[in-house]
């Protein structure tokens, strides 16, 4: 459920990236802006993850994987949609 819920939190700050960048002129800076914002908070999660949850990087390597793809795949489709 927490995955669920840190892959929901970065399409949130995917639509704030892509919404500013609108507003700023450039439609698809903003997903390219999202892209290393996204990279640091999901290896944040994979830090909590490791130092307060008690998970091995094993463990919480993979999920990494997950949590970065999802937001940065669909981040990726829309930099080449708006530009």
């Amino acid at each position: 459920m927490h995955t669920i819920m840190v892959i929901a939190g970065g399409l949130v700050l995917l639509a704030a990236c892509l919404l500013a960048g609108r507003f700023l002129g450039m439609p698809s800076g903003g997903a390219l802006v999202f892209i290393p914002l996204w990279l640091i908070g999901a290896a944040i999660n994979m830090w909590i993850g490791i130092s307060r949850a008690g998970y091995s990087f094993s463990d919480e390597f993979p999920i990494l994987l997950l949590v970065f793809a999802v937001p940065a795949a669909i981040a990726t489709a829309a930099w080449r949609h708006f530009s």
